[in-house]
């Protein structure tokens, strides 16, 4: 890692993957990079258990994380309680006040249009509420 930009960094996670879930979290980061090309590509949370951290994507404050399981991908929206989500992409941590996730497994499909859709308004909220990163 050392000087390496972050998004170098995920380029080697997401490829080091081997399977289907590093195509899956990459498709979906390609996905957010069209959404809004002014996206910050960051790494938080390093630890031992996981040193190279999880990825984080900002644009006026977070719009979300991805994280891969043994499983899954989920990407967590940081203020997804506020989306509305009329595809209905959300379904994971449905029941707080602020986070809302979309795991994926798979085979999953994820509607690529909704998803833009969703990772836009996550950016307008975040400059309408003035929060930065």
């Amino acid at each position: 890692m050392g000087d390496e930009p972050p998004s170098a960094v995920i380029d080697a996670m997401l490829a080091g993957l081997g399977d289907w879930r590093g195509s899956a979290l990459s498709r979906l980061r390609d996905l957010i990079r069209q959404a809004d090309p002014d996206v910050v590509e960051e790494l938080k949370w390093q630890k031992p258990t996981n040193p190279v951290g999880v990825p984080v994507w900002s644009d006026g404050g977070m719009i979300c994380t991805g994280e891969v399981y043994k499983d899954h991908v989920k990407l967590t929206f940081a203020k997804g309680a506020s989306l509305a989500d009329p595809h209905g992409l959300f379904n994971a941590s449905l029941g707080g006040n602020l986070r809302r996730a979309i795991d994926v497994h798979e085979g999953d499909e994820v509607d690529d249009e909704a998803f833009g859709t969703l990772v836009r308004a996550a950016v307008a909220l975040n400059r309408a509420t003035g929060r930065r990163r």
